[in-house]
């Protein structure tokens, strides 16, 4: 995460967060890695930086983004997922 040290009053104020979204089928996984600016509410909660968790900092992304832009990012997980389950072998000419 990138924080500014300060702002309007508030210490180690997170601007961006870099995150990287991973998915399973149980066999098979993808992953997709991004930046995400976020933008101080000055209706917000104020968290500290030490209080923050990754459930939080991970709703904070996925609202920055919406429901449009999370769905893109697991489209893409979804697809890496299904090709890497289809990936072409090579086989030996049947008549040898």
């Amino acid at each position: 995460m990138v924080s500014y040290p300060q702002i309007d009053g508030l210490v180690d104020v997170v601007v961006t967060v870099n995150w990287t979204c991973r998915g399973t089928d149980g066999t098979y996984s993808g992953s997709l890695a991004g930046v995400t600016s976020l933008t101080l509410d000055p209706n917000g909660t104020y968290v500290p930086y030490a209080d923050l968790t990754e459930t939080l900092v991970s709703g904070w992304v996925q609202s920055a983004l919406g429901i449009e832009g999370v769905n893109s990012v697991q489209s893409v997980i979804d697809g890496q997922i299904a090709t890497a389950a289809n990936v072409p072998t090579i086989l030996p000419n049947p008549w040898g």
